[in-house]
């Protein structure tokens, strides 16, 4: 089941990718590990438990602990809104290969409500905001960063 957010992101990551200029040759490569930033690999420490009729997130100590705290993270846009500034919109651990194409599970994807509008790119962006760290949330998220921030 594939949760009504990640479809609309998808959708307008399309419109985004055709209507942007050509992506450059290496932004299609994973991001290297950076010490001052959460950690992809961190955030995929998540497994589905089924709790009566439905699966829910079981996060790993080290992933529960982020909950509510400031903490920098680094990924590509998928826009959730039209236009090339975005307030909302979805972080990737990896960068979209195909318009039509979901780039991860819900491990790899952090929800983004930013303070001020972030110009969409190719690039990758660094963020910083205040994670949430969900485990039973009705669109299928499991991270959202609210409040977020350009950083360095």
């Amino acid at each position: 089941m594939k949760p009504l957010l990640l479809l609309v992101a998808l959708a307008l990551s399309a419109a985004a990718y055709a209507q942007a200029p050509s992506a450059p040759q290496d932004a299609f490569k994973p991001l290297p590990e950076r010490k001052d930033v959460v950690s992809w690999k961190l955030l995929a420490q998540v497994e589905l438990v089924k709790m009566k009729d439905k699966f829910v997130a079981q996060f790993a100590a080290g992933v529960a602990a982020l909950d509510k705290k400031e903490v920098k993270v680094q990924g590509f846009m998928m826009p959730l809104e039209m236009g090339d500034k975005q307030t909302h919109f979805i972080l990737s651990a990896m960068p979209a290969s195909c318009a039509f194409c979901m780039p991860g599970g819900p491990e790899q994807l952090v929800e983004v409500r930013s303070t001020k509008p972030v110009k969409y790119t190719f690039e990758p962006v660094v963020l910083t905001g205040k994670l949430a760290v969900l485990k039973d949330d009705p669109t299928g998220v499991f991270y959202r960063l609210t409040d977020a921030q350009p950083s360095n």
